[in-house]
């Protein structure tokens, strides 16, 4: 066949596709070829050196070498080995080997090479780099001493996300990652989305930690505690504890976080379906309005900032509803409150998020009312996670426990705000209802779903007016999408972007898969069918069918995009510099 290329690996003779790496040849045949580098989808630059094969006299990276008709390759020579050895031993030699402290400790994949190669000690003593930590953010904490420069961070960033906060600087010895003139990440374009923590092999990139924070609140006797968790967490969580991917954790999550002395443990979901209620009636508003449109989600702060630094001029377009989980703390320290009889200054509000960007978005300051901030702390699920473990909690043989009321229960349609579409479907399944008056007995819009970059759609609502929808996710694909937009070759009503491939399932605070797991397994398709088989078995599917999201209205709010849910639960957004 024209298309294929015959090959012999280790002495195996096969058949590959014409463009296809030795790397990945190699990796199908099941031979182990190490690499820290590469990073299938996000970086292939070779600059490590440890996958390094032999190819007649010469020693090649495996992870840019294409196949060609022929070729003999050998993995597992001495002089191979001993290549790899040496460039490991390399990196050691400038990296911060405070493994027991590190916060990746075994799940490092420095550290699973050097174990797989055997190195017990580093022959290289020289110079070491003098590199400061950037704690600046509140999402994302930089410790360049522990960085080996591979690049992958950088490949998320600008390939990936086409945000290009950091990049590469200086030559030699003196290379580092940096922000534009090494300002700090605060004070970049950095959206906080976390794909950079995602794609770091160590541990030179983490979340800005608040689980002291959370401690000391649990421990002042003076404060009532509340904890939300956002639709992503329970499919991910028990991944850090052994469990396989995708494995649905809800009962055990709740039961882990009263354990941990919370007063109240609350479902985000609760807070999806007020924004759909918030959000289902501003785009139908806006439809018979024309104005604005398209009505662009704003349930992503990663999205949002993305926006204020790039696309200033089409903030109008942003929905102003709050994201699920500021809509429902805002909602604790307000109905909350009131129905229970306490200060809302005595109120915490701690919400588990998948995401890193929550911590940014957690802190600004459109997000208050009263001086009080709708969430005082952000944890991600590897926080979580961290917290279980120093708590002593078998979590793995919990018996699952229920959210709590009144604002502790969300419908099937807020679970699926997770993956990417459901935003988009949890909506429709509203406003569609809305529209015609009527029950609809079909209400899983697949045409929104799947792991399609961009996703478009046209709907039709029982009125006949028609929606012409647009489902993104990446920052890449939203960049896009935008661009085509500002050409003026497409146009929407309503626009639905995740900052995160797949949506909040792979967000930034989820927990880290090395780059050959996630060869191996698809972690997006995984999530995400646990999303909608949760989605699938819950009594109530469709967030204007939620019984306690009615008695909020009835008893606080009075009708969706009211004035008291304007002030409570919707914002406004901030012009940000381009550099």
């Amino acid at each position: 066949m024209l298309n294929t290329i015959n090959i012999m690996i280790d002495g195996i003779e096969t058949k590959v596709a014409k463009g296809t790496t030795i790397l990945e040849a190699a990796r199908d045949l099941d031979i182990h070829i190490p690499s820290l580098c590469y990073l299938k989808g996000v970086n292939h630059s070779s600059s490590c050196r440890v996958c390094v094969v032999e190819v007649g006299p010469r020693l090649i990276a495996s992870c840019t070498l294409k196949a060609e008709e022929g070729m003999k390759i050998q993995t597992n020579t001495k002089k191979v080995r001993e290549a790899r050895k040496t460039s490991v031993e390399l990196l050691l030699s400038d990296h911060d080997r405070e493994c027991l402290s590190c916060s990746r400790s075994g799940g490092c994949e420095l550290q699973t090479v050097s174990n797989d190669l055997n190195i017990r000690t580093v022959t290289y003593v020289g110079e070491k780099s003098n590199q400061e930590k950037d704690y600046t953010s509140p999402s994302i904490y930089r410790d360049a001493s522990k960085c080996i420069l591979c690049g992958r961070c950088v490949g998320a960033c600008g390939t990936m996300q086409t945000v290009g906060a950091i990049n590469f600087a200086k030559r030699g010895f003196d290379t580092v990652i940096s922000t534009a003139f090494g300002r700090p990440l605060e004070e970049s374009t950095c959206v906080n989305c976390g794909q950079c923590i995602m794609a770091c092999p160590v541990g030179a990139l983490t979340e800005h930690e608040n689980i002291n924070d959370v401690w000391n609140a649990l421990e002042n006797t003076s404060k009532y505690v509340v904890v939300q968790t956002a639709p992503a967490v329970r499919v991910a969580l028990g991944e850090e504890f052994g469990l396989p991917v995708g494995t649905r954790v809800t009962g055990k999550m709740v039961a882990a976080l009263r354990k941990l002395g919370f007063d109240k443990v609350f479902d985000t979901n609760f807070g999806a379906d007020l924004t759909i209620m918030e959000e289902g009636t501003e785009l139908i508003s806006r439809l018979n309005s024309g104005q604005n449109l398209p009505l662009m989600t704003s349930c992503c702060p990663g999205w949002v900032k993305f926006m204020e630094h790039n696309f200033p001029d089409r903030l109008d377009n942003l929905s102003t509803c709050k994201s699920p989980h500021e809509m429902e703390g805002a909602m604790v320290k307000s109905y909350f409150a009131k129905k229970m009889g306490i200060d809302p200054k005595n109120i915490i509000v701690v919400s588990i998020m998948p995401c890193t960007a929550k911590k940014f978005e957690g802190a600004r300051e459109e997000l208050s009312n009263e001086s009080m901030q709708d969430v005082d702390w952000v944890l991600t699920t590897r926080e979580l996670a961290a917290m279980i473990k120093e708590a002593g909690i078998d979590f793995v043989n919990l018996k699952g426990e229920a959210f709590d009321s009144p604002i502790g229960e969300g419908s099937g349609a807020a679970v699926i705000f997770g993956a990417t579409g459901g935003v988009a479907e949890a909506a429709l399944r509203t406003v569609f209802e809305i529209t015609s008056g009527k029950d609809l007995e079909t209400i899983e819009y697949t045409a929104v779903r799947g792991m399609d970059g961009i996703k478009e759609n046209v709907i039709e609502l029982p009125n006949g007016q028609k929606i012409r929808t647009a489902v993104v996710h990446g920052l890449g694909n939203a960049r896009k999408l935008m661009e085509a937009m500002e050409r003026g070759e497409k146009t929407y009503e309503f626009i639905e972007v995740m900052a995160c491939v797949g949506g909040c399932i792979t967000g930034g605070g989820q927990p880290i898969v090395d780059a050959r797991t996630s060869e191996r397994i698809d972690i997006k398709a995984e999530r995400a069918k646990a999303i909608y088989t949760e989605d699938e078995a819950q009594t109530v599917r469709k967030s204007h069918k939620n019984p306690y999201i009615k008695a909020l209205y009835d008893e606080f709010l009075g009708t969706p995009n009211s004035h008291l849910a304007h002030e409570l639960l919707h914002t406004h957004y901030v012009k940000r510099s381009k550099f």
